[in-house]
């Protein structure tokens, strides 16, 4: 307990899955949270949960994409909060996903909107106010897809693979200022971006996943929130640049290939684009 009392953290996506878990759990460890998202009511919903937890928070609407929308958002947590430690980019989407002759433009540019530039802009903005404080942490979620690749979803596993070289760029550039720059890569985690709240799914996906690794259960947002808890506290003073794999073991000994396809076919369209969970 303590581990960032009187850190002030800016977590997007929060609204669910891992972004709320997370949230949650820096609540628990101290910190004021400005808690971003498109989804409103998920959004006060998280707020309500770190209240709760012991922590203060504020819901901030917030498209990851428009520039003024994330210099907005900081400039909130600045307003309420006198400060800013911590930037946690974790708002994604499934994007374009399918045959890549199939991909529209549009619809690659919407992916990358989301996925890789939401992450520009937030180390960009969150920096300079991290400056004023002495340093900060900012993590992004990346993940496994931008390690390997995973078939159909070409348009993810690059913008995720951006992601983790971006980490590794801007870490060089901001280390001097003590600002430390992470990312996660999670691999099968059960959260809304996958079951999309379809009756069933949920609870099918926690058998899927706990077949597809090695470690012997799915994957949970907590797991993630505990990874950033670590990058966002003190404890992590001296690591910068890593993408940190949080993944049960998939991307050693991935067990996916095996299993019979429908449950699989429940999680990811066959083609198509893949927007925000709470839109289903």
């Amino acid at each position: 307990m303590g581990r960032l009392s009187g850190k002030v953290a800016i977590i997007t996506g929060a609204s669910s899955g891992m972004g709320r878990a997370t949230s949650i759990r820096f609540a628990g460890e101290g910190a004021s949270i400005v808690v971003a998202d498109l989804n409103q009511e998920g959004g006060e919903a998280s707020v309500r949960e770190c209240k709760e937890n012991g922590g203060n928070a504020v819901f901030q609407k917030t498209d990851v994409s428009a520039e003024a929308e994330i210099k907005a958002l900081v400039a909130r947590a600045v307003k309420e909060f006198g400060r800013v430690d911590i930037m946690y980019n974790n708002a994604g989407i499934g994007g374009a996903v399918g045959p890549l002759e199939e991909i529209s433009v549009e619809d690659w540019d919407k992916s990358q909107a989301v996925l890789l530039r939401g992450v520009f802009l937030g180390i960009k903005h969150s920096v300079p106010e991290m400056r004023k404080v002495g340093g900060g942490s900012i993590i992004s979620t990346a993940s496994v897809a931008g390690l390997r690749g995973f078939q159909g979803l070409h348009a993810y596993c690059a913008a995720k693979a951006g992601v983790v070289n971006l980490t590794r760029s801007a870490s060089l550039e901001f280390a001097k200022d003590k600002i430390r720059i992470n990312c996660i890569c999670p691999g099968g985690i059960n959260t809304p971006i996958l079951h999309r709240n379809q009756p069933g799914v949920k609870e099918a996906m926690e058998d899927f996943l706990a077949k597809g690794q090695p470690y012997p259960r799915a994957g949970h947002p907590e797991d993630i929130a505990a990874m950033a808890l670590f990058l966002a506290s003190d404890d992590s003073e001296f690591v910068t640049g890593q993408a940190m794999v949080v993944d049960g073991g998939l991307t050693v000994g991935s067990g996916f290939a095996n299993q019979r396809t429908d449950t699989a076919q429940q999680i990811l369209p066959p083609r198509g684009f893949m927007g925000p969970s709470f839109e289903g």
